[in-house]
């Protein structure tokens, strides 16, 4: 899996000029009320990321993070080129929770295969064999489990938008398999190519996941929603 910080084929991730342009002309309370992001009373929103709390801020065309009482900028590249796709895509309020698909039921299903079929491989080295570990990390991150497979969460990388991992031990005749399954109304916000990004971000927490001693100030939910803003 390529760095955080570079695609997939190694370049720098930027989000374009265009796309930020376009989120600062939309209205932050109907986006709130269609991704459940927090506005601000400057213009900004935040958002829970699993369980890290980030800052897309379209006035300084930059994605933050929470240090002490302000907000510093992320180096997140790939977190942030998703959540700009997002914030500019989303156009309703979708249902959760139902017509679960995988990536080839998907209207883009062409787009997950070869080089851009979903990285599963890192997973099944970590977890096949580690039913626990990956309940105990899916639960850190703030994901639920679920009645499938023989281990299975919902992850939150938005708070409205949602991923469905599914996990089957290998043994001595089979061996693991882990399935990623979306809700059918992610086509409508994000492209088979940021759908990727996101999974490929998402999985790289499950691999790596933050110290919960260093990022307990992230990573609470009782934090409050809008500190004063300081420019970094």
């Amino acid at each position: 899996m390529p760095p955080r910080a570079y695609a997939a084929d190694g370049s720098h991730l930027r989000v374009a000029k265009e796309y930020w342009e376009r989120l600062k002309q939309k209205d932050v309370l109907t986006l709130s009320a269609q991704t459940q992001f927090e506005p601000t009373p400057d213009g900004r929103l935040v958002f829970q990321f699993l369980q890290r709390r980030m800052m897309v801020d379209p006035v300084s065309a930059c994605l933050r993070r929470p240090v002490g009482a302000s907000w510093d900028r992320a180096d997140d590249p790939l977190l942030e080129l998703v959540s700009v796709l997002y914030l500019v895509n989303v156009r309703d309020v979708y249902p959760l929770g139902r017509d679960l698909v995988s990536p080839q039921d998907l209207k883009e299903g062409h787009f997950f295969q070869g080089p851009h079929e979903l990285r599963t491989a890192p997973l099944l080295e970590r977890y096949g064999q580690d039913l626990q570990g990956f309940r105990r990390v899916s639960e850190a991150l703030g994901g639920e489990p679920l009645d499938m497979a023989d281990a299975a969460v919902r992850l939150k990388p938005f708070p409205r938008l949602h991923l469905y991992y599914l996990l089957w031990e290998g043994d001595v005749e089979f061996p693991a398999r882990l399935d990623v399954l979306f809700e059918r109304s992610i086509e409508n916000v994000l492209a088979a190519d940021a759908i990727w990004a996101l999974v490929n971000r998402v999985s790289a927490e499950l691999l790596d996941p933050p110290a919960t001693s260093a990022t307990s100030a992230d990573r609470d939910p009782r934090r409050p929603a809008a500190q004063p803003f300081k420019k970094k």
